[in-house]
């Protein structure tokens, strides 16, 4: 099969995926939900849940059993983005071609859309049945993977800071 083809095919089937587990924009809160649903879609390139589907099928696995953990990755990833975006963090105006979250809606609301993004995320993860999953993953986002490397960002940035006021 062509890479392309396969690529845009799972991109597909992930977001078709992840459109059913969000919320509805008719659920209230429903702003909420509209934040949550905005930075979701229109999506990136989706690599991160299709690179975990390939995973799980090259070893053999059927794509409805990792299909859910899929869409986790991409929505923990979401999260993400949504609070490296926010002004207590890099302060970016712009994601995916158009305002963030946080320009788009509010501060507060793209703090809990992130937050309702990550706990969702990890709701269907519990769904795997597979708690290891769960671990590997809250050990890759906690203070020793992405929070971590966000941590020494922004020492960094601080540094940085202090040396241009010198």
């Amino acid at each position: 099969m062509n890479i392309k083809v396969y690529i845009k095919n799972k991109k597909k089937l992930i977001d078709k995926a992840i459109d059913k587990c969000l919320p509805s924009l008719r659920m209230k809160p429903t702003i909420i939900h509209k934040a949550m649903r905005y930075s979701v879609f229109p999506g990136g390139k989706r690599i991160r849940p299709i690179l975990t589907l390939a995973g799980f099928e090259a070893c053999g696995g059927k794509e409805s059993k990792i299909l859910p953990v899929a869409c986790a990755i991409e929505l923990i990833h979401t999260y993400t983005l949504i609070h490296d975006d926010l002004p207590c963090m890099d302060n970016d105006d712009c994601r995916r071609g158009r305002p963030s979250c946080h320009k788009k809606f509010s501060e507060e609301l793209a703090l809990l859309a992130g937050d309702a993004l990550l706990t969702m995320g990890f709701e269907l993860l519990s769904e795997s049945g597979r708690p290891d999953i769960i671990k590997e993953v809250s050990k890759a986002i906690g203070s020793r993977g992405t929070i971590g490397g966000q941590v020494v960002d922004m020492e960094e940035a601080k540094k940085k800071k202090k040396d241009l006021d010198y």
